[in-house]
């Protein structure tokens, strides 16, 4: 991978990965390979950049606004956030070249919307955090995995999985934005609520630590408006540099690590896999049919 222009972007040799050696220039030539799998899952989304001016051991923040001049070929949204009674103005990360002046600012993660910039209020995707508290290891995240992937299937909803990069597993149901942020949340609460009666052991509903000991959390606070998650071919900041990447379920099982899908490991896997996670993008489930048979549970 080489950068095909060096011209405008800057501490290249800057180390930010200490125990691997790797440096914002590799952050740089990942992202530009990696750009015509990773764009589709941000086109028209607005993102929430976490940025790492100072490698992974430095100081960190999320940012969302983005206020002053920016370069011509790159978009950006403005949203009212009722929260804090103010407009905040999201990029949309539409383009390599905007991809790549992102990675310039040092981020090093990219965590997209649910909904697009056309459908606000209308997410494309229902998303489970599988989280793990205390005491957990990762073949009890796949554990949690399995058993909703199990339950969605019940419920007659095809899902996806894919690894945070990190400590959990993201399961996510296609919508194709048909249905608002507040009945998707209301239906992944249910679910999680569900999971929890069924699995006690293994699984809560509560967010707290003090609930999720030994447990899984699964999480269904990303599908409010807002809310984000890490997006697929991310970069995550482990010592390992690690990558959120897709999963088929067959892969989800006893023994999965997910340090093993680097920034220099994911390329070969996509050589040979490419992306199969596109059914993510597409028309999407009925929804309300399987809220009625989880009613009817």
């Amino acid at each position: 991978m080489v950068l095909k222009t060096k011209d405008h972007y800057t501490h290249l040799e800057k180390v930010y990965w200490p125990k691997t050696g790797y440096t914002k220039g590799d952050m740089l030539e990942y992202y530009e390979s990696v750009a015509p799998f990773l764009l589709p899952y941000l086109k028209d989304r607005p993102v929430v950049m976490k940025r790492f001016p100072g490698g992974i051991r430095a100081e960190s923040f999320f940012q969302k606004n983005v206020e002053g001049e920016l370069p011509a070929f790159v978009k950006r949204v403005t949203i009212p956030a009722e929260t804090i009674e103010k407009n905040v103005h999201y990029i949309v990360c539409d383009n390599i070249e905007t991809l790549l002046y992102l990675a310039n600012l040092g981020t090093i993660e990219l965590h997209p919307w649910s909904s697009r910039v056309e459908k606000l209020h209308h997410p494309d995707f229902c998303i489970f955090d599988l989280d793990p508290g205390s005491g957990t290891t990762y073949d009890t995240v796949v554990e949690a995995a399995q058993k909703t992937h199990e339950f969605l299937n019940e419920l007659g909803l095809p899902s996806v999985p894919k690894t945070s990069g990190k400590r959990g597993i993201h399961v996510y149901v296609p919508l194709g934005g048909k249905y608002t942020y507040d009945s998707v949340r209301d239906f992944a609460h249910r679910v999680s609520q569900e999971m929890a009666r069924r699995y006690p052991k293994l699984a809560t509903a509560e967010r707290g630590e003090e609930h999720r000991h030994k447990r899984i959390f699964v999480d269904y606070l990303r599908n409010s408006v807002g809310q984000t998650a890490v997006a697929p071919y991310s970069l995550r900041a482990t010592p390992e540099a690690s990558v959120s990447t897709p999963l088929e379920w067959r892969e989800v099982k006893k023994g999965l690590d997910p340090r093993k899908f680097t920034i220099r490991t994911i390329f070969k896997r996509l050589a040979v896999k490419g992306d199969f996670w596109k059914p993510v993008l597409g028309k999407g489930v009925d929804l309300k049919a399987a809220a009625k048979r989880l009613h009817a549970l």
